[in-house]
């Protein structure tokens, strides 16, 4: 009898010692899957909804546009005309990949965009600006992000869209591309254009 017991018992240590190594890939797989599969500018947002931060900031010092200081951040500003604000910093590498689109985008008078500079040192803000053109109508500096945490950013860029009322109606993660900009801003913005008129 202990000839039949005795071949069992290395299959079984050896089944014991691959099964963590099998949980770990399957564990691994299953992560891999779900992260790809995941698209990081639908990160919902506790905002959709509501009233915009009531945060004022400062303008960007030396930032001119028609011989007069480009102004900060208003909140009241935000009342009755729909805006794309857009979270933005010189050293963040898409950022400079999408100011091209948000400068064609300024180009529509319909709405008004409004940026907030995250963590950036002022000449490199006017620097950036110079380099692409300002496509905003206010930039208010957000120097230590504490603004930016009240707008639920959770990195740059972001970009929001705040209706006539001005509440949040939608928050786009990542940089704006020509295809999230065909596909999804514009109609975003179309919406809240239409919803307010």
């Amino acid at each position: 009898m202990s000839d039949q017991s005795t071949p069992a018992a290395p299959q079984r240590r050896t089944f014991l010692m691959v099964l963590p190594l099998i949980a770990f890939i399957g564990l691994a797989l299953l992560f891999w899957f779900r992260l790809g599969s995941g698209d990081i500018s639908r990160i919902p947002s506790a905002l959709i909804g509501r009233p915009a931060p009531q945060t004022t900031l400062p303008p960007l010092e030396g930032l001119r546009a028609d011989n007069a200081q480009v102004p900060g951040l208003d909140p009241a500003a935000f009342k009755g005309k729909v805006s794309l604000v857009n979270v933005w910093a010189s050293w963040c590498v898409p950022c400079h990949d999408e100011a091209p689109l948000l400068t064609e985008l300024a180009k529509d008078k319909r709405f008004e965009l409004v940026g907030i500079n995250y963590k950036d040192a002022a000449d490199n803000a006017r620097r950036f600006l110079g380099r692409y053109g300002n496509p905003f109508g206010r930039v208010g500096v957000d120097a230590n992000g504490r603004a930016s945490i009240e707008w639920g950013v959770y990195g740059v860029p972001e970009t929001f869209v705040v209706g006539r009322e001005g509440t949040i109606v939608y928050k786009l993660v990542g940089p704006i591309t020509p295809d999230n900009l065909r596909t999804v801003l514009l109609p975003q913005m179309e919406k809240a254009l239409k919803a307010g008129s």
